[in-house]
C-alpha cells in the first residue's frame, strides 16, 4: 500500500498533548537549538532559548531552566493554536509536525498558508507536500529549513492519514 493511501488506525480521539507532546519536544528541540542569551534568528526576530521570541530584547539572558521552563509552556500554547487552525482529524504525528510548523512560523502566519489550506480541505498527502515550500527566511534558502521541514513532513506521514481523503484529491 503506498504512503499516499495508507490509512491510519492511531489517529487519537480526541488528540491530547500529553499524547504527543514528547514528539513536539523532540522536534522543537532538535531543530531550534538554546541560547541563553538573546540572538537575532534568520528571520532578524530577537530569541533566546528554544526559539522564545515573546518579549525578548536585546542583551537579555537566561538560566537552562528558564529556557527550558519556556520551552514546554510555548510548545503547549502553538499546539493549541495549531489545533484552532485545524478542521480535519489529526494523527498524532500530524500534530507533532504542525506544531512545529507553527512554532518556526507563528499561528498567524500559518492560518493562511497553502498547508493548512490543503490540510483544512482533508488533502493529506497535497498538504504533506507544502512543507518543503516553506524552507526560507529573508528571502534566502536556507539549508537548515530544508533538513527541518523534511522531517516535519516524515513525522508528518509517519501514522498514515486518518481519513477517507488520503489521496489529496479533494472532495
Amino acid at each position: 500500500m503506498s504512503q499516499e493511501n495508507k490509512q491510519s488506525p492511531t489517529a487519537i480521539e480526541p488528540l491530547e498533548y500529553e499524547n504527543v507532546r514528547d514528539d513536539i519536544l523532540a522536534l522543537l528541540m532538535e531543530f531550534e537549538g538554546c541560547r541563553l542569551t538573546a540572538y537575532k534568528c534568520s528571520a532578524g526576530v530577537n530569541t533566546i532559548g528554544w526559539g522564545h521570541t515573546a518579549g525578548v530584547k536585546e542583551g537579555d539572558s537566561i538560566s537552562q531552566e528558564e529556557a527550558d521552563r519556556m520551552l514546554a509552556e510555548d510548545a503547549r500554547a502553538y499546539y493549541e493554536d495549531m489545533l484552532r487552525l485545524v478542521a480535519v482529524p489529526l494523527t498524532g504525528g500530524m500534530a507533532a509536525a504542525l506544531t512545529s510548523f507553527c512554532y518556526n512560523l507563528g499561528a498567524s502566519y500559518c492560518k493562511t498558508c497553502s498547508l493548512f489550506k490543503e490540510l483544512n480541505k482533508g488533502n493529506y498527502a497535497v498538504a504533506a507536500g507544502k512543507f518543503g515550500d516553506y524552507v526560507y527566511a529573508g528571502g534566502m534558502k536556507l539549508a537548515g529549513l530544508v533538513k527541518r521541514r523534511a522531517k516535519e513532513k516524515e513525522i508528518f506521514e509517519r501514522d498514515g492519514f486518518p481519513c477517507s481523503n488520503a489521496t489529496g484529491l479533494g472532495g
